[in-house]
């Protein structure tokens, strides 16, 4: 008789604990908007939709200084085969403008001296001039383009079932498993309190 309390206690401790959790993580976005409560005036609604320009702005933050930076974007992007490639094309357009815009008056002989003279500077000093200008362009762009106002503005864009959505997809397998932990949590608690009300009483 004893156990069977015990076990009885036990699964509506695990019950209790589960269905608490399942509605404390509803109560993360619901209601999705505000619910006026007349007689005490007081106006309910989920923590996140409450929040979600506080939200925006965190993640946009975390987003652009733990994650991401315009640096590693233009890393990606531009890499030492790439600035090679530039300073051959380079070299290609100054030969073509030089064969083709310069004056026919002008001697091969000079113009082979003169292509000789810039494919010697363009390969001895294009690297560093190459990079230079892309570090340039990164502090440009770094004053024009905040990652962490582009992701901010994005979730403010965004329905907020479409946030809720995304944040559940995220999380779905912890969620879950906060679910079934309340649930463990309240099997122990139901276990312990008929233990305990066995042996007191």
């Amino acid at each position: 008789m004893a156990i069977l309390e015990i076990l009885t206690m036990m699964i509506i401790g695990g019950t209790i604990g589960w269905l608490t959790n399942i509605v404390a993580i509803k109560l993360l976005f619901r209601p999705l908007y505000p619910i006026n409560i007349p007689i005490i005036n007081f106006k309910i609604q989920g923590l996140i939709p409450k929040r979600k320009d506080e939200v925006a702005k965190s993640i946009g933050l975390v987003v652009e200084e733990e994650l991401l930076s315009i640096h590693e974007i233009i890393d990606r992007v531009i890499e030492e085969d790439d600035i090679y490639k530039i300073k051959i094309k380079i070299m290609q357009k100054v030969n073509e403008i030089v064969d083709k815009k310069m004056p026919s008056i002008i001697p091969s002989t000079v113009k082979k001296m003169i292509l000789s003279y810039v494919n010697d500077f363009i390969a001895k000093e294009g690297d560093k001039t190459i990079k230079e200008l892309i570090d340039e362009m990164i502090d440009k762009t770094i004053e024009k383009v905040k990652i962490s106002e582009i992701v901010e503005d994005k979730i403010n864009n965004y329905e907020i079932q479409k946030v809720e959505e995304i944040i559940i997809s995220i999380a779905k397998k912890e969620l879950k498993h906060i679910e079934i932990l309340g649930g463990i949590l309240g099997l122990l608690i139901g276990a312990i309190q008929g233990i305990l009300v066995f042996f007191v009483f």
